[in-house]
């Protein structure tokens, strides 16, 4: 179901449910959004490794 539907019911189920998954979303893409700016900064300063 989509919640366009007109048969979706927002229940306490549903809101919980939906809050807990966009909570870990934000989360996990937070994350990755961090790593890949310090990738870009620490590239940026030259900070990378050197054994080539």
């Amino acid at each position: 179901m989509f919640p366009f539907n007109f048969e979706w019911i927002w229940d306490a189920g549903h809101l919980v449910f939906h809050g807990g998954l966009w909570y870990a979303l934000s989360i996990m893409g937070l994350g990755v959004t961090y790593c890949i700016v310090k990738a870009l900064v620490d590239t940026a300063k030259g900070k990378g490794a050197h054994h080539h």
